[in-house]
């Protein structure tokens, strides 16, 4: 059985969990991207077998929905949404609970790494799409 993707999933504020060695990132990315998901993992394992998270992202990122171009393991990968922000609609991805470490970010399902960004734990980091 598959569960057809909510297209409303993530269009509203983002609740973090962070604390201790768990750390989020938020990526600004032009408005001309929004809809491109955006994968991440630990810089330097990116030609490794994907590993959903293993022990560096914290909780579950899955949701029940089918990518019918996704076939085994895959690196955690959020979409671009338009955010509310006190100033405006901003769009970002965000990547809400990784553990402390430097990450590789590029454009899914194969582009080049865009970016690499440092985590430290408790703390939101931002950075901007290159």
């Amino acid at each position: 059985m598959s569960h057809a993707e909510n297209p409303h999933a993530g269009q509203g504020a983002v609740v973090l969990d962070i604390g201790g060695d768990v750390g989020a990132l938020i990526v600004s990315v032009p408005a001309q991207l929004a809809g491109t998901e955006l994968e991440i993992c630990p810089a330097g394992r990116r030609g490794d077998v994907p590993d959903e998270g293993g022990d560096w992202w914290d909780g579950d990122w899955r949701t029940p929905h089918v990518h019918p171009h996704q076939h085994g393991p895959a690196w955690p990968h959020v979409a671009v949404l338009a955010r509310p922000t006190p100033a405006g609609s901003e769009h970002a991805a965000v990547f809400p609970a990784l553990r402390a470490g430097t990450y590789e970010v590029w454009r899914r399902p194969d582009g080049a790494t865009v970016l690499v960004a440092d985590v430290t734990g408790g703390n939101i980091t931002t950075v901007n799409w290159a």
